[in-house]
């Protein structure tokens, strides 16, 4: 495990605290775990002073959820407007998949916090089950009903049903590269799933 300090020794203080506390955390969870993690670590990181990181966040756990809200409303607005392009319900399937490896698989360290940390407690797993993971599943869901009122998708299937397992096979994906002891790129799985979720597993 790396200490906070070996991370980045005398970091600059940028402009925007907020965001680089944040943007700070992420590291210091990946790195040395949620639970193992103090805030004094977070704000050396983020070359602040601790108190000042009391000023935005009443806590650690506050921080953590911080994290998982702005990356998860970052994710829901631009799969939105990306797909506003896109009238092929399938392609925009596929987009939202490519841009779910993507985006974690830019970002290792916060592909660790989403795939690992944010799953410590039963506490946490409800609460992100209940704020934007729902509205992500949501885009997901409405996306798959658009197809199934087209003719493109099974009209009998269940559409939170068919969310949940896209967004299952991708997580798994994500989890996977993070342990893989290969190096790999994510955002190519991307494609591997969608052809599996469409086009199924029976020869033709």
């Amino acid at each position: 495990m790396r200490s906070a300090r070996s991370l980045s020794p005398d970091r600059p203080i940028v402009a925007d605290k907020r965001q680089a506390i944040l943007r700070a955390a992420i590291r210091i969870f990946a790195h040395n775990g949620y639970f193992s993690s103090k805030v004094a670590d977070i704000a050396r990181e983020a070359g602040v002073a601790d108190g000042t990181v009391y000023l935005y966040f009443k806590s650690k756990e506050e921080i953590l959820h911080s994290i998982f809200d702005r990356s998860m409303e970052e994710a829901i607005a631009d799969g939105r407007q990306r797909m506003e392009k896109i009238s092929d319900p399938r392609e925009r399937l596929r987009t939202i998949a490519h841009m779910h490896l993507d985006r974690l698989g830019a970002n290792r360290d916060l592909a660790v916090v989403f795939q690992v940390e944010l799953r410590g407690s039963t506490k946490f797993m409800e609460e992100f089950s209940a704020a934007g993971f729902a509205e992500y599943l949501k885009l997901i869901r409405s996306t798959f009903e658009d197809g199934q009122s087209a003719g493109v998708f099974r009209a009998e299937l269940n559409a939170k049903v068919v969310a949940k397992i896209l967004f299952g096979a991708l997580d798994e994906m994500a989890t996977n590269w993070i342990l893989s002891k290969r190096r790999y790129k994510l955002a190519p799985m991307a494609d591997q799933v969608l052809d599996i979720f469409l086009n199924g597993v029976t020869a033709k």
